[in-house]
């Protein structure tokens, strides 16, 4: 079981930064992949970054070269670093974590924070 809270979330104007975290507890964070997801109004939710447990790094490409997605196991928290926000970032970001153990897919969220971008 795994138990994930979002902070970080709130107002900027575009081309601001805001670094999200969320924090896990309830298991060994290392063993997890974490990834972040949003869901605009109207929106599928989409994945925004992923972070394997060997640190390797996966963005979509709106983001890519703007967000920076990193974890600190020590203190089992992700983070997403956006940098030159736009309007189209506005969502709710939502923290993931999920292992797969060759029999089973374990995938826990948190409850979601608000990023909203106005120009």
């Amino acid at each position: 079981q795994v138990q994930l809270v979002e902070s970080g979330g709130g107002l900027v104007q575009a081309g601001g930064s805001l670094r999200l975290a969320c924090t896990a507890s309830g298991s060994i964070f290392s063993r997890y992949t974490m990834a972040w997801y949003r869901q605009a109004p109207g929106k599928q939710r989409e994945l925004v970054a992923s972070i394997t447990v060997s640190g390797s790094t996966n963005y979509t490409v709106s983001v890519k070269g703007r967000f920076t997605i990193s974890r600190d196991n020590a203190q089992n928290t992700l983070y997403l670093q956006m940098n030159s926000l736009k309007p189209e970032d506005t969502a709710v970001y939502y923290c993931n974590a999920n292992r797969w153990n060759g029999f089973n897919r374990s995938n826990y969220w948190g409850q979601g924070t608000q990023v909203t971008v106005s120009l």
